[in-house]
């Protein structure tokens, strides 16, 4: 056989293989088909995947304007807290508003501090100094656990989804084997179901995970930032209430 009898051998044959995969394809493998003609464990896994895509999604948008409204009302705070007014001024004007943590961090610190000016028995300078951070402390570690809701989901599914879909992978292609196996040839159209469900779970672990991992890393980072800025306005105003109980109140 000469060399151009076997490229048109080849050639013939790919383009019958290709004709095949057109007319498989036109014949329904659409994601509705790949996921009815999959067996209950790719099912399980496809919809496993879907439902915590659709949970890191919920999780992203709401940490997203949680965030923000974070930041807005940090600042907002910060701008009302140094504008010059008394720290009685501020109680009075700040009572009952503590929609903001650094808010609840002075109302829990002014609290404590009237506390101890009330009792005529608290005369020890270093005892309040010491509850009044011990307190603010306590409300920063309650807020910042509630900033951090929802990360340990994102990195669940971030870490996890991908070895989840490549379990989805690992058994399409068994099930193209045993295909393979049953019709004891191979033959496109025997290969491609297999195949796609294999190249469609992985699709859907990734769908899961890229996210998750991105914006786990982008509220890690903000989280972070917030902490630095609850934690430094902690220390101005434990200094603040430091000075005051030095004078006598």
């Amino acid at each position: 056989m000469s060399l151009l009898q076997i490229l048109s051998e080849i050639s013939f044959n790919i383009g019958a293989s290709s004709m095949l995969i057109v007319n498989a394809s036109a014949s329904g493998f659409s994601l509705v088909e790949l996921f009815s003609r999959a067996d209950w464990i790719v099912k399980s896994i496809m919809i496993g995947l879907a439902v915590a895509s659709v949970w890191s999604w919920a999780i992203i948008i709401d940490k997203s304007i949680n965030f923000h409204l974070l930041k807005k009302r940090a600042t907002n705070f910060e701008e009302t807290f140094w504008s010059g007014r008394t720290l009685d001024e501020l109680a009075e004007g700040l009572a009952g508003d503590t929609r903001d943590p650094m808010g609840r961090v002075f109302t829990a610190a002014m609290r404590e501090f009237k506390e101890s000016q009330n009792n005529p028995r608290s005369n020890d300078v270093g005892g309040t100094r010491e509850r009044i951070d011990r307190v603010m402390g306590l409300v920063v570690n309650r807020e910042l656990a509630k900033a951090e809701r929802g990360q340990t989901v994102l990195a669940t599914v971030g870490s996890a989804s991908v070895f989840v879909g490549l379990l989805g992978t690992v058994w399409g292609i068994i099930n193209t084997f045993r295909a393979i196996d049953l019709a004891g040839n191979v033959d496109v159209l025997t290969i491609i179901p297999g195949i796609m469900e294999a190249l469609f779970a992985t699709a859907l672990g990734l769908v899961a995970a890229i996210p998750a991992v991105i914006f786990y890393n982008k509220f890690s980072t903000d989280l972070d930032r917030y902490a630095g800025r609850l934690d430094g306005y902690t220390d101005e105003l434990s200094a603040i209430l430091s000075r005051k109980i030095g004078k006598g109140g």
